[in-house]
């Protein structure tokens, strides 16, 4: 399993950020996530991430709020504090390191419960790397 420095690198490389915008950017996705698909998908996703990052993958609440990629992005942005362009840019990158740092089986549960026009940023066809962390 990866560790949080190591999956917050990974954000970065793929963002072209810098640790603390990966950082944010990741925070805010996990957390949007975690509004997006219900509590139980959420509580599962929590338990294969980074200590550090667990805390931002439960929801308030048990039922998966219903909205599309466009709130998706601005609640991003907002907690991030980045321009939508940039909160895109991180989600896709944050998709791209969970597919690699998380069970295949679960990272598919987690994008099965989103829209699909959230395959922009979520790929659910791109290969999963289990055996090494995000690269």
């Amino acid at each position: 399993m990866v560790d949080d420095n190591q999956f917050i690198d990974a954000v970065a490389r793929r963002s072209g950020t810098s640790t603390e915008q990966a950082t944010a950017l990741t925070r805010a996705t996990l957390t949007t996530v975690a509004e997006r698909i219900d509590g139980g998908e959420a509580r599962d996703l929590a338990t294969q991430l980074p200590e550090g990052l667990r805390p931002y993958a439960f929801a308030a609440s048990e039922t998966a709020e219903r909205f599309g990629f466009d709130v998706f992005v601005q609640r991003i942005a907002g907690r991030a504090d980045v321009d939508p362009a940039l909160a895109e840019a991180g989600a896709r990158a944050v998709f791209d390191t969970l597919r690699e740092a998380v069970a295949a089986d679960e990272y598919e549960d987690v994008v099965s419960q989103l829209p699909s026009e959230l395959a922009q940023v979520a790929n659910p066809v791109a290969p999963f790397n289990v055996q090494q962390g995000p690269s």
